[in-house]
C-alpha cells in the first residue's frame, strides 16, 4: 500500500492530476453493458461488500470504458450505492486494464484501486496511456477519481 501512495505522490508531482466523474448509475449500468465475459471484469472487495465492474457501453468508441462501484452505506432497504466512474461526463475511458487492478486500504482514505487506462486526446488524435486512481470510504460513500 505505501507503494501505492508513494507512486502516487510522486506522480502528482512530476505530471497534471485531472478528476474524472462519478455520477449515480444511470444509462451506463445496464446489464446490457457489463463487459464479457463478466468472470473476468468483475472483482469483490472487503469481504464482498464492495463490487467493481468494468461497463463497455460501445459508443462512444474512444471512451466507452467505464466502472460499476456498489458499495456501502447501505440504504434503509439494504440497497448499496450504485456509482459510474467516467472520464468526463457520459464519455469513459479509451480502455481500462481491469484484470490488474491494483487495490489498497489506507485508514485515512478507505480504499484505493489504481488501474492503467487510456484516454483519447483529440489533440494529439491518439489514446494516451494515463493512470487511473478511485478511492471509496465505505462509511460516508465518497467516491474520488483522478487520472494522469
Amino acid at each position: 500500500m505505501r507503494h501505492i501512495l508513494a507512486t502516487a505522490i510522486a506522480m502528482t508531482l512530476s505530471t497534471p492530476v485531472f478528476a474524472g466523474d462519478v455520477v449515480d448509475c444511470d444509462w451506463q449500468s445496464q446489464a446490457r453493458n457489463l463487459a464479457e465475459p463478466w468472470e473476468d471484469n468483475t472483482r469483490l472487495f472487503a469481504n464482498g461488500a464492495v463490487r467493481l465492474a468494468l461497463l463497455d457501453t460501445v459508443e462512444p468508441a474512444a471512451g466507452a470504458f467505464h466502472l460499476l462501484v456498489l458499495s456501502p452505506p447501505y440504504n434503509e432497504l439494504g440497497d448499496r450505492q450504485c456509482r459510474v466512474v467516467s472520464l468526463e461526463g457520459s464519455i469513459g475511458f479509451s480502455g481500462i486494464d481491469f484484470a490488474n487492478v491494483g487495490a489498497a486500504y489506507d485508514p485515512s482514505i478507505g480504499l484505493i484501486f489504481n488501474f492503467e487506462a487510456q484516454r483519447f486526446d483529440s489533440g494529439y488524435n491518439d489514446f494516451l496511456p494515463i493512470t487511473l486512481e478511485v478511492t471509496l470510504n465505505q462509511a460516508t460513500g465518497d467516491i474520488g477519481v483522478w487520472h494522469q
